[in-house]
């Protein structure tokens, strides 16, 4: 009717956990210790600090959860590690070309998050939410439950079963309907045209007396709730704005560096590229 991320893969935590810089943290025990790797030291602090860094797991796991499973990939990473110096990899051409590249590539990233955080700073966070606030237009949402059913005579059935008082309305969308019940809090755009004509047009407390026809079949509505919306709080919506302007924010950037550079583009005949106007 209405229109996770997972601990991320072995091979991502190897990257993030082979990077991160270790920093004091107590650990309640082993003096810190996660590991020992042929004499090597895996710190709980080198772990923590990739659990704290990725917002998207902390949301979905605990750090105790996701420490179960990090571990075992730590501990292969720095394996993985010993074997490459043990092979001298660090001394080949290839190491020293991909290592050339990754210290362009976090060069150029270092660049462009030292210019994005100078732009999205609190206050333009702010700013942006007390617009959001100055324009918002309140409006009616009502919360409901509804039955769906096939037809139109279940639908009459069911409104006889209420009418009569034989069963309660979840006693009889537990039995009945083909969909989740509790539709929540929404506005009357966040439904099809018809279902929202019907549920707006009842009270708190009321229930439609007649089967409503939608294209997913018969509706029977309870609307327990209505209200006016309400500007959504600061603090649900702040990472999100963050999000918002920090994507303009690399657009600018990029723009600004072009219109600052002398550019010359080639096909590849070697035919220059006219710029678009």
């Amino acid at each position: 009717m209405q229109k996770k991320y997972i601990i991320a893969t072995s091979a991502a935590i190897v990257v993030l956990i082979a990077g991160a810089l270790t920093y004091k943290v107590h650990a309640e025990k082993n003096n810190g210790v996660a590991a020992i790797v042929n004499g090597e030291t895996i710190t709980v602090a080198e772990i923590k600090e990739v659990y704290d860094k990725n917002p998207q797991i902390k949301a979905q796991a605990s750090f105790e959860d996701f420490y179960n499973q990090a571990i075992d990939v730590a501990v292969n990473g720095k394996l993985a590690l010993q074997a490459a110096t043990a092979a001298k990899v660090q001394e080949s051409e290839e190491y020293k070309k991909q290592l050339a590249d990754l210290q362009d590539e976090v060069a150029r990233q270092v660049y462009m998050e030292k210019q994005v955080n100078e732009r999205v700073t609190d206050e333009a966070v702010k700013k942006v939410y007390d617009e959001y606030v100055s324009k918002f237009e309140s409006e009616k949402e009502i919360k409901a439950k509804h039955i769906l059913v096939e037809t139109e005579d279940a639908a009459k059935d069911i409104i006889a079963k209420l009418e009569a008082k034989e069963a309660s309305f979840d006693e009889l969308a537990a039995k009945y309907s083909k969909d989740q019940p509790d539709l929540g809090y929404f506005t009357a755009k966040a439904m099809v045209p018809e279902f929202s004509a019907a549920a707006f047009a009842l009270k708190k407390g009321e229930y439609s007396k007649a089967p409503v026809k939608t294209e997913f079949g018969y509706h029977v509505i309870l609307v327990e709730d209505v209200r006016d919306t309400k500007p959504l709080p600061f603090e649900s919506v702040q990472e999100q704005i963050k999000i918002n302007l920090g994507q303009q924010a690399v657009v600018a950037i990029i723009k600004e560096l072009n219109d600052n550079a002398q550019i010359e583009k080639f096909d590849l005949k070697g035919k220059k590229i006219e710029a678009k106007e």
